[in-house]
This record gives structure tokens, sequence and C-alpha cells, in this order.
């Protein structure tokens, strides 16, 4: 997405240190919690892969085990995919973090990767390129090269993951395109059940294969953080019971200092991005954030960025007077598709009605997941 600023710095770093080991890496003295999560840690070190069998004890021929300490078939996500041709494999990761970029072809439809843990914290996928970041070679990344982890295969389910790009603007002065996108997905039927999405600007990137294809995309009990747009793309996403945190910003006079949501859904397309039942909070001060602003790419120019929040808490850090804005005037937001349905919270009062655009309860009769994914139910999927 273009970026707001022309330079935006660290907000902060130590968003990987959630997961299992955090506080040794802190040298800090554990408490009982604490160690008691470091023995349920240790017990999941005697059995990497839990309740989901081992290469000796396989629940399918077609699942494949990954652990970078070498107890499984391969030691990187990478490698495992690369083996896993065709459709229907699932890769079962071992706690972990695994520092490398991965991308799932068109070709392997049908798979599921699942955190071995149930913890998203334990197994965390990231790397650090941003739009900016030079290639080998000559050129640079690009918003969607920075992607850490680009899923365009139909059918992909993740659980328990944390999908991270951990690029450091104050670490890169020289570099201007400071997009980084922890995962660009494109695929239809792309569900993702309790994973994380960390990074800071264009973290979460929901897309789609093409312009003409409306890619159905689910989201639940997940969690995402950024600052500048970092929930974007052409996806038709539903976002159930999500929790959305803008990051704090020091770097910045005044606010606006992000952006939470920028779709740009394609003109012909009736749904855009639902968010629903879910929480938007903040660790930056009071009102320092839009809610969204419509992304018209020039790819796309009849794009008509669709968002509906309904049943949704917003915290003090979205500007409730003012809570969208334009990303280009050419196309101002009043234009789009942006309403709200029964929304609470600090960031959600009505203050001036012409900026928080209401649906009718008969048009929320629509906006709703049944409508938006149409005969794919993933609420209904078990693993």
């Amino acid at each position: 997405m273009p970026s707001h600023h022309a330079q935006l710095p660290l907000s902060r770093r130590g968003f990987l240190l959630a997961g299992s080991g955090a506080a040794a890496a802190l040298a800090l003295t554990p408490t009982p919690a604490q160690a008691a999560e470091a023995s349920a840690s240790a017990a999941r070190g005697r059995r990497p892969f839990g309740r989901f069998g081992s290469p000796s004890a396989r629940l399918t021929p077609q699942t494949l085990y990954v652990d970078p300490r070498g107890r499984g078939d391969h030691t990187t996500v990478k490698a495992a995919v690369t083996a896993a041709t065709g459709s229907g494999w699932t890769l079962v990761l071992a706690p972990g973090t695994y520092r490398e970029t991965v991308a799932v072809d068109a070709t392997r439809t049908e798979a599921t990767w699942i955190g071995a843990s149930e913890d998203p914290r334990d197994v965390v996928i990231v790397y650090d390129n941003a739009a900016g970041t030079p290639k080998p070679g000559g050129g640079t990344y690009g918003t969607t090269g920075s992607a850490t982890t680009t899923v365009q295969a139909d059918g992909f389910t993740a659980r328990w993951i944390t999908f991270a790009n951990d690029w450091l603007r104050a670490d890169h002065p020289d570099i201007t395109g400071t997009q980084a996108v922890a995962i660009k997905v494109q695929g239809d039927r792309s569900a993702f059940h309790h994973c994380r999405f960390l990074g800071h600007q264009d973290t979460l990137y929901a897309d789609s294969i093409a312009l003409t294809s409306f890619a159905r995309q689910y989201f639940a009990h997940c969690y995402a953080e950024g600052d500048v747009d970092f929930v974007f793309g052409r996806a038709t996403a539903v976002y159930e019971h999500c929790h959305f945190r803008t990051l704090n910003r020091t770097d910045l006079a005044a606010p606006p200092y992000g952006f939470v949501f920028a779709p740009s859904t394609a003109g012909a397309n009736p749904r855009g991005y639902l968010v629903t039942r879910s929480r938007v909070t903040s660790e930056a001060p009071d009102a320092g954030y839009k809610l969204a602003r419509p992304w018209v790419p020039s790819s796309d120019p009849t794009a008509r960025p669709s968002l509906i929040v309904r049943d949704t808490w917003l915290g003090p850090g979205i500007d409730a007077v003012a809570p969208y804005t334009n990303m280009s005037d050419a196309f101002p937001w009043q234009n789009q598709r942006f309403a709200e349905y029964r929304t609470t919270g600090p960031g959600a009062r009505i203050t001036v009605p012409e900026n928080r655009p209401q649906l009718t309860r008969e048009q929320a009769e629509s906006a709703t997941r049944e409508a938006y994914l149409g005969d794919w139910k993933p609420w209904k999927e078990t693993c």
C-alpha cells in the first residue's frame, strides 16, 4: 500500500518474544506462571508434534512433519512445501521460529498447516523483506515480493501459526518503500483459525489472484497488528472474533498515525471486507488512528472498496469524529462502500453522523458470514 508518510520509523520489535523462550531471551527471572509454561514447553519438546502424530506414526500418508531441530521430515517449511506436490497435503509444524520466505503456488490446493502445540505463539514464520529492500541481481521486492508467506492455492487452511514480518524502518533509513507484508493470501476458500499476523505497514494482504477473481477468505479468532493499512486487499474476507491492534507511534507530531483497514474491492464484487464480533485496541494515544481508508490501486481504477464493521468494539484509539479518510482525494471515501452496524466502544461514538454511515436493519441481514462466503462454511471445519 502507498505510504501516507515519507518515512515511518520503528514502533517496536519485541513482538516475537511472546512465545516460549521469551523469559530466557530477555534474561528475566521466571514467574510461577512462566515456569509452568516452560514445563509445558519442555513437554512439547519431548513430543514436538503433539497430538498430530509423527514421522513414525503419520496421521495420513499425505502428512509431513516439520521441525527445525531435525525430528521431522523437513527442517524448513519451504522444503516441506516443495515436497508436497499436488493437492491435499497437511504440514504439521513443531514449535520454533522459521526464518524463511514461503510460497504456496496455485497447484498445491487443499493444503492444511497446523501449529503442533495449538498455541500460535510457539510457531512463527518470519522474515524481514520490505518493498524497498534491494533484490539480488537488481531492483527491489515491491509490496507483493516483500511477503514472508504467499498463498496462491485454493482451499488453504492454517491453524495456530504466527505469520510475521519483522522488517523495521528505523534499521533502514535509506529505504523509503516501507511496506513489509507478513502474509499475502490470494486463493479462494482460504481459512485461518487462531493465527497471528505481526508487522507494521501492510501486515495482512487479503487479496485475490486476479481482478476478476472474488476470492473468499475467513479469519476466525485471529490477531493482527500494525500501523499503516495493516489489513488490506481486494478479497471477499470475513474477520470473526478477531483482535486488531494498532501500534504506538512516537515519530509523528500529530495524527493520524495509521489506518487499520484499506480494502481495494473490485467494483464488480458486491462484497469486500466484513468485520464482525471483533475488537480494535491500540497502543497509541486516543483518536490516533483511522478505522479505514479506501485503496483504489492504479491497476484497477474502477475499484470500489467495501468494508462493513458490525457488532464490534472500537477502542479509544480510533478517531470517533472522523474514522474514515481518503488515500487519494480523487477517490473520496464517501463514494466507496463503507458502513457500520451496532459498533460499540469509545471509538464508535457517533458525533458527526455524516462521517459514520450506518446500515439499516434490513441491510444488515445480508451482511453476514453466510452471505459473504456462500456454500463454503469454514467455521464448521475441525482439525
